[in-house]
């Protein structure tokens, strides 16, 4: 299809849409003095060229059937990339194929198909599509200058349907910043209105339209529950509240992607009260297809009525589909080629697993003790937990620590993996063999594996930058992203709440069983996405002696699973959540915490029971295999949490240690930080001087304690029948001598308590109890 350039003008295209669709094109009513016009929608696709591929196709055809000649199907981006290996090994042409075939009109752009850069967008993929990228807020860099095409007009019935498309601001962050070093991304809002104002502005030359809807490349906030409702997403704020509250309310519907979420709301219109207005988001892969229908005024094209809803891909069998419907006849021999494809390139065996290796997951339940997925039809409903860790991601982090760790390779020390890089599992199935195919769908984006150095403090930063923000200070869509680390890595937070504020919640980090340097150099290896500060991880920018290892991640990750044949899931947990470190103490004295977030919610993953406790020199080995003698258990109660409360030994020497705690059936290894202070020093109390004496006809009794060491501040309490005295903070103390006055003038033969106690309130102390004499004054 010959189409404008993505230089081109808006203006342009919708003289260009004028004249395809005919200038003179006679307006056609419903009835009732109404038109109604049909929407679907779909979002975030990424590829899913598979079995479900043609039930997919099927939906949206049936869906067309209702109203042949009123409906426009449209795209809110990310139809490419990130796709599966049906897809990917062929560079998206299939997908682009399928989506041709079933007459998409138009589709925001989104990040992902900026992911091997803008060149790549306006030339391959470009090249293929039949359907125009639209994106209001892309600009060429430091101008206004548009870089892509802000809308589309689509003539349906005789009216002029302007859609508007954007994508998420946070794009630059989302892909490889060199893809896109000639762009800029603005508000999407802001360029959505200003697009819309000139589309009813009555100026032919910027564009004219009857109706509006936006298709927009940003969604509701991962950051809250599945299921919130659209108040919930709203009070959340960011960008989905931005595009509920302030789009314009000349636009009639709302399309929305990029989080993965599902729903279809009633919307208010901002400055219109009692009005209402649709917006949506699919979830993804096709899953659902979005409906929208508006029911405009015939003459005025104002919005009379609407109608909002997910529709789930249909299950009429697929030869029905194929008979029924051409295009999907045409889709079905597509995916046919491109699985015959798949499979003659992707079916070699690269290694094997001995049970799920799998992201995190949502909605899924402990079954006898193991996680197990949500719905057992579908093995992929509720993966891709990105603000929770996996098996996966450590695993994959593992591999490129391996990888990478030869000198001529980089020297890495540590893996590091961003947890939107995984995009499928690595299942057993029957015989526990993974394919090339099943191997380069967990990695398809094809990045360079790179090294770089950051200091151990840049590490713990880039740690905290888990704690999303964007480099103005904002929180993206996504809060917080869990990123994979090799599992020589383990340290501890005080939250894991993804809205917490970020900064400072890294308590404790150690590598290779030692405590993080802050000062030591360490060598990273990762994707070239991350070096180049992508998911907002701008500490990798601040690394030096980066290089590129020549491989890229399918080869390095391939290469590594044949070496690891058969590989199997570690459900040891990188980081837990420790309210606060253990106090520094005295042996003999109990150490104390509280620990949660034990357990992974990858598949598989065990539920665990109890901690055991171990006490070790500050970075002393500690084999789990062999972790020698234990000083106690904690149990471990089913939300993953336990207290701890470790007696030092008395034989424990002064210096720095680490508490280790291991998670029985995970085989997580905690390290906690404690010090051991020297013991107390000895305290030698005396009993009284002298016997009770009189004066001014009162009996007196004298006491003293003596301190057997200068050096150590205590409070001392001498204490008697008739009243206390302290003395606090007394060092050095060699002796402290108090006469107490009975205000008695006879006492009958009894007993003198003399205690001490320590300055830094520990509540030790000695006592010396001596029996005095009878004594009268009268």
């Amino acid at each position: 299809m010959i189409r404008p350039s993505f230089r081109a003008t808006g203006a342009a295209l919708a003289s260009l849409a004028l004249v395809a669709a005919g200038a003179t094109a006679a307006r056609a009513a419903d009835g009732d003095g109404t038109t109604t016009i049909d929407f679907l929608s779909i979002n975030d696709f990424h590829g899913r060229i598979d079995t479900n591929t043609v039930a997919f196709a099927g939906t949206i055809e049936q869906l067309k059937a209702q109203d042949p000649d009123g409906t426009v199907f449209l795209s809110a981006g990310d139809n490419v990339s990130a796709s599966l290996f049906a897809s990917a090994v062929q560079d998206d042409a299939p997908t682009i194929d399928v989506l041709n075939a079933l007459g998409l009109q138009v589709s925001s752009v989104g990040n992902h198909e900026f992911d091997k850069g803008y060149s790549d967008l306006t030339g391959r993929i470009d090249d293929r599509a039949d359907w125009p990228y639209l994106g209001a807020n892309v600009y060429e860099h430091g101008t206004t200058t548009p870089a892509l095409p802000a809308y589309q007009v689509v003539t349906v019935k005789g009216v002029k349907v302007g859609v508007i498309g954007a994508v998420t601001e946070e794009t630059p962050t989302l892909v490889s910043p060199a893809g896109v070093s000639t762009l800029d991304f603005g508000d999407p809002v802001a360029a959505i209105n200003k697009t819309a104002d000139e589309l009813t502005d009555g100026d032919p030359s910027n564009g004219e339209a009857d109706v509006l809807v936006a298709t927009i490349h940003e969604g509701a906030s991962e950051g809250t529950p599945d299921g919130a409702t659209l108040d919930q997403e709203v009070a959340a704020g960011g960008a989905f509240a931005d595009i509920v509250t302030k789009t314009s309310p000349k636009v009639a519907a709302i399309f929305t992607g990029h989080t993965h979420k599902e729903y279809a709301w009633q919307a208010p219109v901002p400055g219109a009260s009692g009005k209402t207005r649709p917006i949506i988001q699919t979830g993804d892969y096709g899953a659902n297809v979005g409906h929208v229908s508006l029911t405009l005024d015939a003459t005025t094209h104002a919005v009379v009525s609407s109608t909002v809803a997910n529709v789930p891909r249909t299950t009429t069998p697929a030869a029905d589909l194929v008979a029924k419907y051409p295009a999907v006849a045409k889709v079905d021999g597509i995916v046919k080629a491109a699985l015959a494809y798949a499979d003659t390139v992707g079916k070699q065996p690269v290694g094997a697993v001995t049970a799920d290796i799998t992201t995190a997951y949502t909605g899924g339940s402990y079954v006898k003790g193991k996680y197990t997925q949500p719905d057992a039809t579908d093995p992929t409903k509720g993966r891709d937990d990105r603000a929770s860790e996996s098996a996966l991601g450590n695993f994959v982090a593992d591999a490129l620590r391996d990888t990478l760790a030869p000198e001529s390779r980089g020297g890495a020390d540590i893996g590091v993996v961003n947890p939107g890089g995984l995009r499928a599992e690595l299942f057993k199935g029957d015989d526990g063999v993974i394919t090339y195919g099943e191997a380069n769908s967990v990695l398809p984006f094809v990045n360079n594996l790179w090294t770089v150095t950051l200091t151990g403090a840049q590490f713990k930063e880039l740690l905290e930058q888990q704690w999303q923000t964007d480099a103005s200070g904002n929180r993206p869509t996504r809060p917080y992203l869990n990123l994979g680390l090799s599992d020589n890595v383990t340290y501890t937070v005080d939250t894991l709440d993804a809205a917490a504020t970020p900064g400072n919640h890294i308590t404790s980090v150690y590598v290779d069983g030692k405590p993080l340097d802050p000062s030591k150099e360490y060598r990273i290896g990762t994707f070239s996405f991350l070096t180049s500060g992508g998911d907002n991880f701008r500490e990798f920018l601040q690394g030096t002696d980066a290089k590129d290892s020549g491989l890229v991640d399918r080869d390095g990750w391939i290469e590594y699973l044949g070496t690891h044949d058969p590989a199997s899931p570690s459900f040891a947990r990188s980081h837990v959540v420790v309210n606060a470190l253990p106090k520094a103490t005295r042996a003999g004295d109990v150490a104390k915490a509280k620990v949660s977030s034990l357990n992974l919610t990858s598949l598989g993953a065990p539920r665990n029971t109890s901690l055991t406790e171990y006490l070790v020199a500050s970075g002393g080995a500690f084999d789990p295999a062999k972790p020698g003698t234990s000083l106690g258990t904690a149990s471990v109660n089913a939300a993953g949490a336990s207290s701890v409360a470790v007696t030092v030994p008395t034989t424990t020497k002064p210096g720095a240690y680490d508490l280790v705690l291991l998670a029985k059936e995970s085989k997580t290894v905690v390290r906690l930080p404690l010090t051991v202070k020297a013991p107390l020093p000895a305290v030698v109390t005396k009993a009284p001087t002298a016997a009770p004496f009189c004066s001014a006809g009162q009996v007196y009794l004298s006491t003293s304690v003596v301190n057997g060491e200068a050096a150590h501040k205590v409070d001392i309490r001498l204490t008697t029948p008739f009243g206390d005295k302290k003395f606090s903070g007394v060092a050095p103390l060699t002796s402290v001598s108090n006469v107490f006055a009975t205000g008695k003038t006879s006492v009958e033969a009894g007993s003198l308590t003399i205690a001490a106690y320590y300055y830094d309130g520990t509540g030790h102390y000695q006592t010396s109890t001596k029996a005095y004499a009878a004594r009268s004054c009268s």
